[in-house]
């Protein structure tokens, strides 16, 4: 099962077991969900290609005591309808779950329109925003339901691809992977299994992050026995970078970023294809990891 096929099934789990949810569509995910229509036709709604106005309903919903869960792709939840998020949620400090599909480039062939690497940078500027990466399907299923009921605006961001094998993982905690003394290495979500596949012989430490926000850094802290890290995420480099100083200040720390580069992608092609151009494939990893181990 894919992350997006347990979101349906998570959420249609949720729906079932507490009358305060109630999921909002815009206009995606109207097949997924057509058993939910069907058995809470008043508590499921596709309210259509109306973003900034699914966000305005549901902190409305919010103030009401119910509990929203609205869904569509990345750009048009995120960056479209921030400034409902930033207000509406942040600032009125409501409770809320919003979840994407389609970042970074998981849409890779539908070019800029569809593509959200700007998505995690852009919510760390609403405080109160949690943020929840995901690597597998089932850590999806155990980090949304220990959450979406916490009264925080909260911020799931699915992909297409998955780590082989899932993780013990705890909302707000890092995994500590294992250590090693020649660098640690901060992954985040799906990047795990590349991350794991490039550092494979190498002597070094390995943090697994499914919450960016809040940030972990007790663990950083007790785990960082090198001054230098890479820091892998699968979104525009560096988002967590000010996280990590912060964290080990006022301990000096030399950061490498293995990450979406901060710029349009002009070309088109399959995830893959990025991947290769953009170096987040397991051996441009392994490079920067060797480069500063030496």
């Amino acid at each position: 099962m894919n992350m997006r096929q347990q979101m349906v099934s998570t959420v249609e789990g949720v729906l079932r077991s507490d009358v305060r949810t109630m999921l909002l569509l815009g206009d995606i995910g109207v097949f997924g969900f057509r058993n939910a229509f069907e058995a809470f036709p008043e508590r499921v709604l596709n309210i259509g290609i109306l973003e900034q106005a699914t966000i305005g309903v549901a902190a409305g919903l919010s103030l009401c005591n119910m509990i929203p869960i609205v869904h569509s792709i990345a750009p048009f939840l995120v960056e479209r309808a921030f400034e409902q998020l930033k207000i509406d949620f942040g600032y009125q400090k409501t409770g809320g779950n919003f979840i994407s599909v389609g970042a970074s480039y998981d849409y890779a062939a539908l070019g800029c329109t569809h593509h959200c690497p700007g998505d995690v940078g852009i919510l760390k500027n609403c405080p109160g925003m949690e943020i929840v990466v995901p690597g597998t399907a089932s850590e999806f299923d155990t980090l949304f339901r220990r959450t979406y009921a916490n009264g925080s605006p909260t911020y799931y961001r699915l992909s297409e691809r998955s780590n082989a094998m899932s993780c013990d993982v705890s909302f707000g905690k890092a995994t500590v992977i294992r250590k090693g003394e020649g660098l640690t290495v901060v992954a985040v979500g799906p990047l795990l299994d590349t991350v794991l596949e490039a550092g494979k012989d190498l002597d070094i430490t390995i943090l697994y992050y499914t919450t960016v926000a809040p940030f972990d850094a007790q663990t950083l802290k007790d785990n960082a026995g090198s001054s230098k890290l890479l820091l892998c995420e699968p979104y525009y480099s560096g988002v967590s970078a000010a996280d990590i100083q912060a964290a080990l200040f006022p301990a000096p720390v030399s950061i490498d970023f293995a990450g979406i580069p901060f710029r349009f992608l002009t070309q088109y092609g399959s995830c893959a294809e990025h991947d290769e151009a953009l170096g987040l494939t397991a051996g441009r990893i392994r490079s920067r990891m060797q480069r500063m181990m030496a």
